[in-house]
């Protein structure tokens, strides 16, 4: 796989501008940024600039409404439900863990879900925007069905993230994943690179074991049957029915509270229809927050010192790569594969934007064709 690196300040500038030629406002266009940037600042390729073709998509294809604004149709002090309207998800994401977040900070504790919403990003994002206020965050996002159900061969849920941002030192525990063995954007990226899937990760229509990206992303999109696995494959001898069922208490919080669309019925007749889930917790609910946040700290160093396995040298805790990645990030800048980059050409073309304000490469678009 060919990458190219740029600076963080010149992929800002360049989404920036895109997604305000789209017709956002200075600030959504900023928050939408912001969250694309964070996942390439992890290490995230799936979920950053790789995911900007969707979002062009999206838009062009009416799926993303543009001047949507996110709507509260219930409300309890601990509690909403939000109609986003087809709007751009990492919009509406934002505004649902602000309210949860206000909600905690009165009452201890908030549950916010939406429905009607597009792709949202990394589910790590919003549980981040909590833990940045002292609160324990979680989030959570159902999508286009790929995950296929322990002994089915059909998918029938999304990928259906988890994340939890928790306050530590010397940085919060950050957990962020798939309840797949893997998300589409890893696909994507391996079709990208020309590169066999890994054995395990994806089944055919027929149910079959599958290492053909390009298959299996047609079939995902075209409802054809297969799809990925769940965490622990496709039988229940690894765990295969952990991952399916982590992958339903993700769609609790998510499309059943909202009565929203299930996974299964998202991405049809030009509807996005995710829908997402929201907690925000204030630890001072159970105590003194500030001796929590050192109990768990103090845990979480005593994990960092167990005894390692034979050869190893290191045990991370959930979060430490990303701030090793984001400090990478600064010395290196982030890594663009080139079709990623033949994308935003694209999308330059499609907005009449010039591509080379911002990028001095050389692209050979010919023969190329994403699959969205």
């Amino acid at each position: 796989m060919s990458h190219l690196h740029f600076k963080v300040e010149t992929l800002e500038a360049f989404c920036h501008d895109a997604f305000s030629r789209f017709g956002f406002s200075k600030e959504e266009s900023e928050i939408i940024t912001e969250v694309l940037i964070m996942s390439d600042k992890y290490g995230i390729e799936s979920h950053g600039m790789q995911r900007l073709t969707r979002y062009h998509k999206g838009i062009e294809k009416g799926m993303i409404k543009v001047d949507a604004k996110p709507e509260v149709v219930f409300e309890t002090p601990v509690s909403a439900v939000i109609e986003g309207h087809d709007g751009m998800g990492q919009l509406i994401g934002h505004a649902a863990m602000k309210i949860a977040i206000k909600k905690a900070q009165t009452s201890g504790m908030a549950i916010v879900t939406v429905r009607n919403s597009n792709h949202y990003g990394i589910a790590g994002y919003y549980a981040k925007m909590a833990c940045d206020k002292g609160l324990i965050g979680l989030s959570f996002t159902n999508s286009e069905a790929i995950m296929v159900p322990t002994y089915a061969s059909k998918a029938m849920l999304g990928s259906n993230p988890i994340a939890i941002a928790v306050p530590a030192d010397p940085y919060p525990f950050f957990f962020d994943s798939s309840t797949t063995v893997v998300t589409r954007g890893k696909l994507e990226m391996y079709r990208k690179a020309e590169k066999p899937l890994p054995d395990g990760w994806a089944l055919d229509e027929d149910g079959k074991p599958s290492n053909d990206a390009d298959l299996v992303l047609r079939n995902i999109i075209s409802k054809a049957g297969g799809g990925i696995v769940p965490l622990g494959g496709s039988e229940e001898v690894n765990g295969s029915h952990k991952g399916y069922g982590y992958g339903m208490i993700c769609e609790l919080f998510c499309s059943i509270f909202s009565q929203g669309l299930t996974s299964n019925h998202t991405h049809t007749d030009g509807k996005g229809g995710t829908c997402h889930g929201f907690i925000a917790i204030d630890p001072s609910i159970f105590g003194n927050s500030e001796e929590i946040k050192k109990h768990f700290s103090t845990f979480l160093q005593e994990l960092r010192e167990a005894p390692k396995a034979d050869g190893q040298e290191r045990i991370y805790t959930h979060g430490e790569k990303e701030v090793l990645a984001v400090a990478q990030t600064k010395e290196k800048g982030i890594a663009i594969d080139e079709k990623t980059l033949i994308e935003m050409k694209q999308m330059c073309d499609y907005l009449g934007m010039d591509f080379h304000t911002y990028f001095d490469v050389s692209l050979k678009e010919e023969n190329y064709e994403g699959v969205y």
